[in-house]
């Protein structure tokens, strides 16, 4: 498992100070969340009763934990994920998250983890299928791109979106699949991340590129003030990216599907330790349930950022033409 939080340096003095917090609102993931901690890169919503909380105050991690840079533990009904560099976040049940901050960590840094596995192991256990991958909204269809570090998920879903389409989520894609048969793809936020070689390619001119939140993050988080889909959408194509001599896309035979959708499935990160109880035979359901309905296809990506319009036609082609 590569977690890049894990490799963190720690920062100079914070900025901030952990005393004196306010109460935020925010919507995602088709949830009301309340946090202590800032998180500007959500939507804010008015105060309202809170579907996740995320409270700020120390953490008992001790039994059963390393001592060194990153420690995790799974029980049945908490998750504990500690970066020596950033804090310890423990989740409890399917609607709170507690965070205990490093020493001179400020809210920047929390939320790199927070809303990247901590986020997705709340959603995971809230009953969602949780992808490692990035979704776009094409109309009232969608694309979900899964693939290996670097392939190439936020630069296309980034070349998608400066073709007129809409970003559902960036890194952590939650389904819901409580309809049998029409699994959906729940908005996350408005921010895509990108490194710079990509962010100048694509320039995208309805993005705020916001502050470095540190030195060793290579990725830059890009604030949409627009194309962000805020509706749910059904899934219509799921793709691997790999690169290829051309714009290609083919199907994984069936058999390929559920691995593919398992081995790219954000739990699997974690190991086995992760699926305690019966949440093992569930995640298995799920991803079999979406295996079967949707598919996976192979998408082959041009080398070269110049030519990523050559696979947003392929996917606008492929998606027009209304065949799994």
């Amino acid at each position: 498992m590569n977690l890049p939080i894990a490799s963190l340096a720690r920062p100079g003095p914070a900025t901030g100070t952990m005393a004196g917090r306010v109460r935020h609102f925010y919507k995602a993931y088709g949830l009301i969340v309340s946090s202590d901690v800032a998180l500007p890169e959500l939507t804010p919503t008015a105060p309202a009763t809170p579907d996740l909380e995320i409270a700020v105050g120390q953490i008992a991690f001790l039994d059963g934990a390393s001592h060194g840079a990153t420690a995790f533990r799974f029980d049945a009904t908490r998750q504990y994920l500690s970066w020596q560099a950033v804090g310890t976040f423990m989740i409890s049940g399917a609607n709170r998250i507690d965070v205990d901050p490093a020493p001179g960590i400020d809210d920047p840094l929390l939320a790199f983890p927070l809303l990247g596995p901590v986020m997705a192991l709340a959603l995971h256990r809230r009953g969602l299928l949780v992808l490692h991958a990035s979704a776009i909204a094409v109309g009232g269809k969608s694309v979900i791109f899964m693939g290996d570090k670097g392939a190439g998920k936020s630069t296309t879903a980034g070349a998608m979106i400066r073709a007129g389409h809409r970003l559902l989520t960036d890194d952590v894609v939650a389904l819901d699949l409580s309809d049998p048969g029409r699994p959906m793809i729940l908005p996350g936020f408005p921010q895509l991340k990108l490194a710079a070689d990509a962010a100048g390619a694509i320039h995208l001119e309805q993005a705020e590129v916001r502050p470095q939140v540190h030195p060793q993050i290579d990725k830059a988080q890009h604030r949409l003030h627009d194309g962000f889909a805020t509706e749910a959408v059904p899934v219509s194509r799921i793709y691997v990216l790999e690169r290829g001599e051309r714009a290609a896309i083919s199907q994984l035979a069936g058999v390929a599907a559920l691995p593919a959708i398992i081995k790219f499935s954000y739990i699997t990160r974690f190991g086995r330790q992760a699926l305690t109880g019966d949440l093992a035979a569930t995640h298995l359901s799920q991803c079999a349930e979406i295996a079967g309905l949707i598919g996976v296809n192979r998408l082959e990506v041009p080398a070269g950022l110049a030519r990523l319009d050559e696979a947003v036609a392929a996917i606008e082609t492929d998606l027009a033409s209304g065949t799994r």
